[in-house]
């Protein structure tokens, strides 16, 4: 039997977080916590404004905020600057607090970044820059993918800073703020007007930043894939 999921959106400053979870009250702490994190963040940055505008790795503070110190990290693992990754991070933040709360299923998505646990399968949409694919094909995510943090960079849009030329990379990985990190590294790589040599770059890019799991890469109607990624289906 599927268990009834409840669902919770909110705006937080640039941030628009989508939560699903079987657990109603896990949805609100989650909420609690992304905020009161989000604001340890900004008053972290308005004191070090590097850390805010940095394109390389950044060290943080000693008496870093918790968040910091995780995008600072995974900013170091994928070689990008740590804002790189606050997307995702937040939404790590959200899914770590359900499930202290004992939620079976909890999803967190942040501007398109995901952290997810779940024990029943679910539905996660691919969004790409190529019109053709986007929303066209998802993950289907079970209980051996999890936790898991999912992210897309992509160069078509002006939603995130990017150097690359992919219409998507969308990354699997350990958590959703490494993701986040690493598919803005892999974006940057994918560039060239060889397309297909482009794709083997950001591949390569792919295998040498710890964590990852898998990668799609689409660039002008060529992909590439690399890794374990849950399964991949058609949705119609």
């Amino acid at each position: 039997m599927r268990r009834t999921l409840h669902e919770y959106s909110f705006t937080s400053g640039e941030s628009k977080i989508h939560m699903k979870s079987d657990n109603n009250e896990a949805l609100r702490k989650a909420a609690a916590e992304i905020k009161r994190h989000r604001r340890e963040l900004l008053h972290y940055i308005n004191e070090h404004p590097e850390f805010r505008y940095a394109i390389h790795p950044v060290a943080p503070a000693q008496n870093a905020p918790r968040i910091v110190q995780a995008m600072a990290s995974v900013a170091f693992k994928a070689n990008v600057g740590p804002m790189a990754s606050v997307a995702g991070a937040l939404a790590d933040v959200g899914l770590r607090s359900m499930l202290k709360l004992g939620a079976s299923v909890a999803i967190v998505e942040n501007g398109g970044e995901i952290a997810a646990f779940t024990e029943e399968p679910i539905i996660v949409s691919i969004l790409s820059g190529d019109i053709s694919l986007s929303g066209r094909m998802g993950l289907c995510l079970g209980r051996e993918d999890c936790p898991i943090g999912i992210a897309t960079s992509s160069s078509r849009t002006n939603r995130t800073l990017s150097f690359g030329e992919a219409d998507s990379v969308t990354v699997i990985a350990d958590n959703a703020s490494l993701a986040d990190a690493a598919a803005t590294a892999i974006c940057n790589s994918v560039i060239g007007s060889g397309i297909k040599e482009s794709i083997k770059r950001g591949l390569e890019r792919a295998k040498r930043i710890d964590g990852v799991r898998g990668v799609l890469i689409i660039r002008e109607g060529y992909s590439g894939i690399w890794g374990s990624l849950p399964r991949i289906i058609r949705i119609t």
